[in-house]
């Protein structure tokens, strides 16, 4: 499994074994992270699952879909180089290290 480093709002830092396949989002709401809300449960249709990802790791992810950005575009907290909504991101080995932080509520 991929040991990821989640940031909450908090500045708490947490590692967690993600299951591949899992989204970073379950993986957060699945161990009782808080500060996510992901009120749409991973439907790309609310951006409250945004996350800041380490620049390292951004070549490794999917390309941004144009619901994705234009819910990013929403938020107040959008960091062009690092904002990714959660729910769009699966987890894999290539993805081992990843390093998030639990973006700011809008």
């Amino acid at each position: 499994m991929p040991l990821i480093t989640i940031t909450t709002r908090d500045g708490d830092k947490h590692e967690i074994d993600a299951e591949e396949n899992q989204t970073l989002m379950e993986v957060i709401r699945d161990n009782g992270i808080d500060g996510m809300d992901a009120i749409c449960g991973g439907c790309c249709s609310c951006a409250t699952c945004h996350v800041y990802v380490d620049p390292e790791f951004m070549a490794k992810l999917p390309p941004i879909s144009e619901d994705e950005d234009m819910l990013l575009d929403g938020s107040l907290h959008r960091k062009p180089e690092v904002s990714r909504l959660s729910c769009q991101i699966r987890m894999s080995e290539s993805l081992g290290g990843l390093s998030l932080e639990i973006a700011p509520e809008d």
